[in-house]
């Protein structure tokens, strides 16, 4: 058993399991805590993922050997999903007995009341929790037990949350492993261009593709791998920091094995140059991308795109030769039997999955594999993905042995009808909404909203501040936090009483929340009833939905809404917001997808969103969703770059998809 006193001392390792082969390498590596998903709702639902039955006795195994397990249900649901939801926490309060859920949609707050679950509950990092004083409100308004923060913040920033945690609420920060070009829960660049929702665990990482603008083909978005290695000293003086995360649910073992065993060594002798260089060794064989600190050290930030370096996932151990038809690699590694290798990126017509039969010396030959129709170009990278050296396949079997001895588990089904609220009956008149960024372009006809920002403000006039909707940015950056409270105070010092929020814990900036008009908006990804009544006990007196869903959602979502309900209805809706941009990116120029889909890019305040050259239109329907109890329909009006002239085409988006 792990020192008990460990875990007070130094922050939690906590490792990645997407199978159960990583999951008993981060016990082999010591990992003090384990983070899975299950088979659904998951977001990470590329990775292998467990079922109940697979996760129950693992479980025990961890608990053995002092390592906390955390389950991630942290996908966006639909309201079709709390039954299954709930059956599916009753289930794992019952047998798997988790220490912790991680989490997104709001509704999981209702779900482990009604349910009665017994773990903690963790906010992920999807739920955007960026400022200090949000801290506040989430541990005085919910049983919650921990913040994972974003990635996109600095050791500062970092310092300024933890001053203002208050008790009983810790905070868990990444360290190493992928990074999104997005901010977190507010990316639907996956969504828009592949039907597939990245909310929902199943991004395509359209953010990953070569995009072409002018005369150059770039991955103008695709991310180096974050690695803070020696950095995570400083984090240390922090201890409001609990645990430090690894990225990596889709990762085989090796990956986890090297990677908790170097940030133990990191944490626990981190002063010792020899360790040190041993922990970065360690890392350097741990098969991710290229390494990046990012922001973490605000004097010395590093841009996580770089367009001249290889982004691809693994160890680059050489590059094509040969022929078309007989194409080789000559290693700059040793090869060993068993070892995956992978040909190019998975964009490209060639990419392709080998493993290693035979051992294959540093400068020997491998000849790879070719399909009919392709074959890779010389020159194409070949990355090393996945080993399974003996020594960590003799640990994992020794693992696996007690694994087996633990005694089967007869798990009986359950079932879970959930308590949906009761429908809003507030007749509120239906309204076209259109909002705009700049305050001379805005028309008071009807119901008028403005992006309140550093320049908007100050624009207004004295006397209409009242008339608008003032509608906060999607996410709030610590450096950002005093200006918007200012921001806030100001409009409301003009009269202003309507506001629209775009992360639930923006209502942390209004002492008087009753006496306003405060609706949570799209970005809040709203897509349940559930979410909806978490909104209602904060105080919102209205939603706009999730645009993300499709008609069967959109359809059901009034009838069990304890709020008066708004959606997106036409106009530009971004791929993502990112805090950072390519230098080598012209943001006046649009970009060109490998399928021909054009963007562009528009920096808003501190952020840089990335919109498709089409609009979302479902004006179409709004007959249908007026019937179906929507009383907001939401016009989001965008100026539009001189270089860039959006294309006419059908902006149904997902109306006719199921998102799975």
């Amino acid at each position: 058993m792990k020192d008990e006193t460990s875990s007070v001392k130094h922050p939690a390792i906590l490792a990645p399991a997407g199978n159960k082969a990583s999951f008993l390498a981060a016990l082999a590596a010591g990992a003090d805590e384990i983070y899975c998903g299950l088979k659904q709702f998951s977001a990470r639902m590329e990775a292998g993922n467990f079922s109940i039955e697979e996760l129950a006795p693992l479980t025990r195994l961890a608990h053995d050997k002092g390592t906390k397990v955390h389950v991630a249900i942290n996908s966006l649901l639909k309201t079709e999903d709390l039954d299954r939801a709930g059956t599916f926490l009753k289930l794992l309060d019952r047998w798997v007995k988790p220490d912790a859920l991680i989490i997104q949609d709001l509704s999981l707050l209702q779900l482990a009341r009604q349910t009665g679950f017994s773990g903690k509950l963790h906010l992920s990092t999807l739920s955007n929790v960026s400022f200090a004083s949000a801290l506040n409100l989430v541990k005085r308004k919910f049983r919650v037990h921990r913040i994972v923060l974003p990635r996109e913040i600095n050791v500062d920033e970092i310092k300024s949350m933890a001053l203002d945690c208050p008790k009983g609420l810790d905070l868990e920060l990444f360290i190493h492993g992928a990074l999104c070009y997005g901010v977190s829960g507010r990316c639907y660049w996956s969504s828009y261009l592949g039907g597939k929702s990245g909310l929902r665990g199943r991004c395509v990482q359209p953010c990953r593709r070569v995009y072409t603008q002018k005369d150059q083909s770039k991955r103008f978005f695709s991310c180096r791998d974050l690695s803070l290695d020696v950095l995570v000293k400083v984090l240390l003086t922090i201890p409001r920091v609990r645990a430090w995360k690894i990225e990596g649910r889709k990762k085989g073992p090796h990956y986890v094995f090297y990677t908790v065993k170097a940030y133990r060594i990191l944490r626990d002798h981190g002063s010792d140059p020899k360790m040190k260089k041993q922990a970065l060794t360690l890392l350097s064989y741990a098969l991710g991308r290229t390494g990046t600190h990012y922001n973490f050290l605000p004097q010395r930030p590093q841009n996580p795109v770089n367009v001249d370096i290889q982004t691809g996932s693994g160890l680059i151990v050489g590059r094509v030769k040969g022929t078309k038809q007989k194409p080789f690699l000559i290693p700059r590694e040793d090869l060993l039997p068993g070892d995956l290798l992978r040909t190019g990126y998975e964009d490209e017509s060639w990419h392709g999955t080998q493993r290693v039969g035979k051992y294959v010396p540093k400068g020997g030959r491998f000849f790879l594999k070719t399909s009919s129709k392709t074959s890779p170009e010389k020159g194409t990278p070949v990355f090393l993905t996945d080993r399974r050296e003996k020594s960590l396949e003799d640990m994992l079997s020794g693992l696996e042995k007690e694994l087996k001895k633990k005694p089967a588990l007869k798990i009986l089904p359950a079932a879970f009808n959930v308590r949906l609220p009761k429908r809003s009956r507030n007749k509120a008149t239906v309204s076209d909404f259109h909002v705009f960024r700049k305050p001379e372009k805005a028309k008071f006809r009807g119901l008028t909203g403005l992006w309140l920002g550093s320049q908007t403000e100050n624009k207004i006039p004295k006397g209409p501040g009242h008339r608008f909707w003032w509608w906060l940015p999607p996410v709030i950056w610590p450096e950002d936090e005093v200006n918007y409270k200012e921001l806030v105070n100001r409009v409301l010092k003009k009269g202003a009483r309507n506001f629209v929020l775009n992360a639930p814990w923006q209502m942390a900036f209004f002492s008087t929340p009753k006496k306003l008009n405060l609706w949570a908006g799209p970005f809040c990804n709203i897509a349940n009833p559930l979410a909806i009544k978490t909104l209602a006990s904060l105080g919102f007196k209205g939603a706009i939905v999730s645009p993300e869903l499709g008609r069967k959602d959109y359809v059901m979502m009034p009838k069990h809404s304890p709020l008066p309900l708004g959606i997106i209805i036409s106009g530009n809706w971004p791929l993502c917001v990112s805090r950072i941009i390519s230098e080598k990116m012209d943001i006046q120029n649009p970009l060109i997808s490998p399928k021909g889909e054009e963007s562009w890019v528009k920096k808003i305040e501190s952020d840089y969103w990335v919109y498709p050259n089409w609009k979302l239109d479902i004006r179409a329907k709004q007959n249908e969703l007026e019937k179906a109890g929507y009383r907001l329909f939401v016009h989001l009006v965008e100026p539009l770059p001189k270089e860039v002239t959006l294309k006419k085409r059908p902006g149904l988006w997902n109306w006719n998809l199921d998102l799975l």
